[in-house]
């Protein structure tokens, strides 16, 4: 029978699906995998459904016989595998697009509301008994209906994080992606991520991670923003460049900023972890069950349309 490796922990909905059609062998760690672990893996099992932090490089395939036809990635991101590096071995890589979309645009809302309404602030206050009752300057956060809103990316999560803030909030929306976008709702697409940055009250990140978009945020957009503008990252940590960020908000050049992603998660900087005005998250955008269970049982879809000889419902 096939045998598949699940290197994390995942939903029993997922694992009973996926051992309807393999044998499967779950890793219980919830930590990445190693070098050493990743090497067996692609030897021991005729697929691998890996996760977010099992660092497939290129020279992970470069040694050994190849047993591993297959790395069903759980996730819409797989920067974390070098594609190329896997092809060239006869490796196919899937991924689980669609099932991430809602969740992670509703983690951005929430941190947009979180970051401009000082809402992690303001229940810091509240835990420690420090709050001494309402008054009329208490805490004045930004009000962020009928704001602008900048997105750096206008993909799937893109496009869906600005529906939710025009519809929701009367949010004018302005954006900048590498090709042009048609959509059903009004958008301005501008030339430059610091013309976004400019225009905008608050700025997302929502573009895919990888070596292409390596600290693409960095010391020209923060000097770009509005002074009372705030920063969201809900994309891949290492598209922003954090000391940049660390710095922006050291000058004042930024209000605040909002993170479910960390450049080398899961450590966060001390000077992050120190700010008032910065909101973090331990990468909770897809972290619902409903969520998890779609993008598991797409992973295994995908290693059961690939054993079964049939086209990859989602070939990266």
């Amino acid at each position: 029978m096939t045998r598949i490796l699940v290197t994390r922990p995942l939903p029993d909905k997922v694992l009973a699906e996926a051992e309807k059609h393999f044998e499967i062998e779950l890793r219980e760690k919830t930590t990445p995998m190693g070098r050493a672990e990743m090497r067996a893996s692609l030897a021991l099992y005729d697929g691998v459904l890996p996760t977010l932090g099992d660092m497939f490089n290129a020279t992970i395939f470069e040694e050994g016989r190849h047993r591993c036809r297959i790395l069903a990635n759980f996730g819409v991101g797989y920067n974390h595998i070098d594609v190329d590096a896997a092809r060239a071995v006869g490796i196919a890589v899937t991924n689980t697009p669609g099932a991430v979309t809602d969740a992670t645009a509703d983690i951005a809302l929430t941190l947009m509301l979180m970051s401009c309404r000082r809402a992690g602030e303001g229940e810091r206050l509240v835990r420690t008994g420090k709050w001494d009752g309402w008054h009329p300057v208490q805490m004045l956060g930004q009000h962020m209906s009928g704001k602008t809103l900048g997105i750096l990316g206008m993909g799937r999560i893109g496009q869906a994080i600005a529906k939710r803030a025009h519809f929701g909030f009367g949010m004018q929306i302005v954006y900048h992606n590498r090709s042009p976008k048609e959509m059903d709702f009004p958008a301005k697409q501008l030339g430059s991520l610091e013309e976004v940055g400019a225009a905008s009250d608050v700025v997302v990140v929502a573009v895919p991670g990888g070596s292409e978009t390596h600290h693409l945020v960095g010391a020209n957009l923060f000097a770009a923003m509005k002074p009372t503008a705030h920063f969201v990252n809900i994309a891949r940590g290492d598209i922003v460049d954090e000391a940049a960020l660390i710095a922006a908000l050291d000058a004042g050049e930024i209000a605040g900023a909002g993170l479910d992603v960390y450049e080398h998660e899961p450590k966060v900087p001390a000077a992050l972890i120190a700010r008032e005005n910065v909101t973090l998250l331990p990468h909770l955008g897809t972290a619902a069950l409903e969520v998890r269970e779609d993008m598991g049982l797409m992973a295994v879809e995908n290693l059961r349309a690939f054993f079964a000889g049939e086209d990859l419902p989602n070939a990266v």
